[in-house]
């Protein structure tokens, strides 16, 4: 099983999990692979490192997909590319801005909107904000159709079901009729609040001019009808994310806390009827020792380097060997729990992968078949 198998006939693949776990750079290996098989691919980041760019072989990315020179870059691996791979790099407050001025009614109304306090910190630094901002670009890339996959590679967070939650969370905001009546200045709302928090909505005002119910009643009246847009857009993008074309994959690492976030995942993903593809495991520590025990090493190096730098070897891979068996416990766990659902192990690489040569060698594990993965692995030990 490779990620060939597990993206047939797939338009959109997720790539979700906790920061941290090499999400960017399997979401890139994985558009990389699918483009060297004919297929015309975007990969959508928000990576702050830009590590991406850099192992794609380019100086920046910007908000709008950006055709990598595939010659150059496969040369450098001996891979053959029959279709074309773009990228970019989203820029969540630009995005919604363009959100803005496309379901505003007028200009003059959307530069109102992109004017207003609430707007502008709703837009850059409240919580789902990125998130939001990710699966509207998905959305509208996978409307205009100019490609036959999208990979996005989700927004760094602590908990992979952040990527679900945030955005419907922020989309009720925007369709917040209870709150819009509350903020309403002659309204009800404004009464019940007014008793308790004038005096120190009083004070703040004073110390930063910020009127914070003037700024989200005037936010709520500018958005008028168009919360109606963002209700029927949501509604299209959770059809969007559940159906048949749409591939959820779980990127984690073998460590204790990815391995139970992956796990609690997989139940959440299984329980809200959206499509699970299968599991990266990446930077899995493999037994170089086999069946030797770590005593051996030192035994054998005796006589051949010096007795202090043979102790110091032994011990590196008593170490070593120490997490391989953990590492292998736990993806003995993870195994039990997806049952027949794929598992792909990528091993620990010699360096972190932010060049274009890691990013091959990281390719060639995600899409060999199995055999052809027992023996890279293999020759990872050997």
């Amino acid at each position: 099983m490779s990620v060939t198998d597990l993206l047939e006939g797939k338009r959109v693949c997720v790539c979700a999990g906790a920061g941290g776990v090499g999400k960017t750079t399997s979401s890139a290996a994985i558009a990389l692979g699918m483009a060297a098989r004919g297929a015309r691919v975007a990969v959508v980041t928000i990576d702050p490192a830009r590590r991406l760019a850099n192992a794609l072989g380019l100086e920046t990315l910007e908000n709008e997909p950006r055709r990598v020179e595939l010659g150059r870059l496969a040369g450098a691996g001996g891979l053959e590319v029959r279709g074309e791979l773009w990228a970019m790099m989203l820029d969540p407050k630009r995005t919604f801005d363009e959100l803005i001025d496309r379901i505003a009614p007028t200009p003059r109304r959307a530069a109102e909107i992109k004017s207003n306090r609430v707007y502008r910190e709703l837009s850059t630094a409240v919580s789902g904000s990125q998130e939001f901002t990710a699966i509207a670009k998905l959305y509208e890339l996978d409307q205009e159709g100019d490609f036959d996959l999208l990979v996005l590679d989700t927004p760094p967070s602590r908990s992979a079901l952040e990527f679900l939650e945030a955005p419907r969370r922020l989309t009720s905001f925007l369709e917040g009729g209870a709150l819009s009546a509350l903020v309403r200045p002659t309204g009800l709302g404004m009464r019940v609040i007014g008793r308790g928090a004038a005096p120190l909505l009083a004070a703040l005002r004073r110390v930063t001019g910020v009127d914070l119910l003037a700024d989200l009643s005037t936010f709520f009246e500018l958005l008028g009808e168009m919360t109606e847009d963002f209700s029927m857009r949501a509604v299209k993008v959770e059809r969007m994310l559940r159906a048949s074309t749409t591939a959820f994959l779980l990127v984690s690492t073998a460590q204790d806390e990815p391995i139970d976030e992956a796990i609690w995942f997989r139940r959440t993903l299984r329980q809200s009827g959206l499509p699970f593809a299968g599991v990266v495991v990446n930077r899995v520590h493999h037994d170089v020792l086999g069946d030797h025990e770590p005593g051996e090493v030192e035994a054998a190096l005796v006589g051949r380097l010096d007795p202090e730098l043979a102790a110091r070897v032994a011990a590196n891979f008593r170490d070593y060997h120490a997490l391989a068996a953990h590492d292998r416990r736990n993806v003995r766990r993870l195994r039990e729990e997806l049952g027949d659902c794929p598992l792909l192990l990528v091993p620990q690489l010699d360096d972190d992968i932010h060049d274009t040569e890691g990013l091959l060698r990281m390719h060639r594990y995600l899409f060999a078949s199995d055999r052809e993965r027992e023996r890279l692995l293999a020759d990872v030990v050997a």
